[in-house]
């Protein structure tokens, strides 16, 4: 009859791809039992619930502990690590940033993240983007929403726009200077579906971090999609990250769902730099009275909540979707955005340019 140490030797075998090291170094297996008629049961902690290799672990585990002698069927139901079990296992695991081409050097690398989809994540990307180019600073997008790009549309590149060389793929360039990656520059059609799953994704955002061709960069934008699945993940574990801006709306859903993007961050380890509220109000340009289409602020209670700054509210502004829907965002006025300069980004003129 297989023994509980014949188990977990053989469960020395399974390693969480993210951190590289096996699941019973790194504190996961729980509850180990074996009953009658050769089932085994236990439990996998994972250091996050939307751990996007938890399938592949469990198989692994399944396949495996069948091949010991009398083991007949395994039951893996999965856990969660607590904030203590995740740091340990993160130190443990000390993971190495992927190594940049070597033509590349590159400055901060800042996550935009929303938590909820609809509330003009892409747009602010993009507008701080514009903002730092226009300021003399080197720029680049990485579009981290794989299956719903938008920033090529708003910089009005064609779709097919990225190419290949010898030292790596070489990014699209805006007439700012602005360096874009996005798998919308990859498809045919801008209409094209990506239907990939997670792995994929995940791949293809390291692919795009690690063997783009960006020169030399200030700041590297990261354009993450609505949520905290494998884009998210992915971008937070194996990117530098100087930090993260979350960007909300007034209605009291996006300052919920924001706030799973805030406990992520925090769970991590990830600085957060600030709160930008977009879609706060609209001001009457004939009368100058603002109104709350959306609802009163939260924006409020949600920096307090991040122990960070808010860092802006802005409007909606009719003339800027318009820009954004003709491709000309770099047309856009981006006064509003300036003290962000200082605010969020107080060390880019130590940046690259100086070297």
């Amino acid at each position: 009859m297989t023994t509980n140490e014949q188990i977990f030797e053989a469960l020395r075998k399974v390693v969480d791809p993210e951190l590289g090291h096996n699941i019973v170094e790194l504190g996961m297996v729980r509850d180990l039992a074996i009953r009658p008629g050769g089932e085994v049961s236990f439990t996998l902690a994972l250091t996050i619930p939307t751990c996007p290799m938890k399938d592949q672990m469990a198989f692994n585990a399944r396949q495996i502990l069948t091949t010991l002698p009398g083991v007949n069927k395994v039951e893996v139901t999965f856990g969660e690590m607590n904030t203590e079990e995740r740091k340990k296992a993160f130190a443990m695991a000390s993971p190495i940033p992927p190594k940049l081409n070597a033509f590349n050097k590159i400055g901060q690398v800042i996550a935009i993240m929303s938590g909820k989809g609809g509330v003009g994540k892409s747009t602010l990307t993009a507008l701080l983007a514009v903002m730092l180019a226009r300021s003399g600073k080197k720029v680049g997008i990485l579009d981290a929403d794989v299956t719903g790009p938008s920033i090529p549309k708003l910089f009005g590149l064609p779709a097919g726009g990225l190419r290949g060389s010898a030292q790596g793929i070489l990014p699209a360039i805006t007439p700012l200077g602005i360096r874009i990656v996005s798998t919308n520059l990859l498809v045919p059609e801008e209409d094209t579906a990506v239907i990939w799953r997670g792995p994929m994704i995940s791949g293809t955002i390291q692919q795009f971090y690690n063997e783009v061709l960006w020169g030399k960069l200030d700041v590297l934008l990261v354009d993450l999609p609505p949520g905290t699945a494998d884009a998210a993940i992915t971008v937070i574990k194996n990117l530098p990250l100087s930090g993260a801006v979350l960007v909300t709306s007034p209605q009291q859903l996006a300052a919920l769902v924001v706030r799973k993007a805030v406990h992520m961050l925090q769970s991590l380890d990830i600085p957060v730099i600030g709160l930008i509220e977009n879609y706060s109000y609209f001001r009457d340009p004939e009368t100058g009275r603002i109104h709350e289409i959306f609802g009163p602020s939260h924006a409020g209670e949600i920096a307090e909540l991040l122990g960070a700054p808010l860092l802006l509210r802005l409007p909606i502004d009719p003339a800027l979707t318009a820009l954004c829907d003709t491709g000309r965002i770099e047309q856009a006025v981006t006064t509003a955005l300036e003290p962000l300069l200082e605010q969020f980004l107080p060390n880019s003129t130590d940046g690259v340019n100086k070297n």
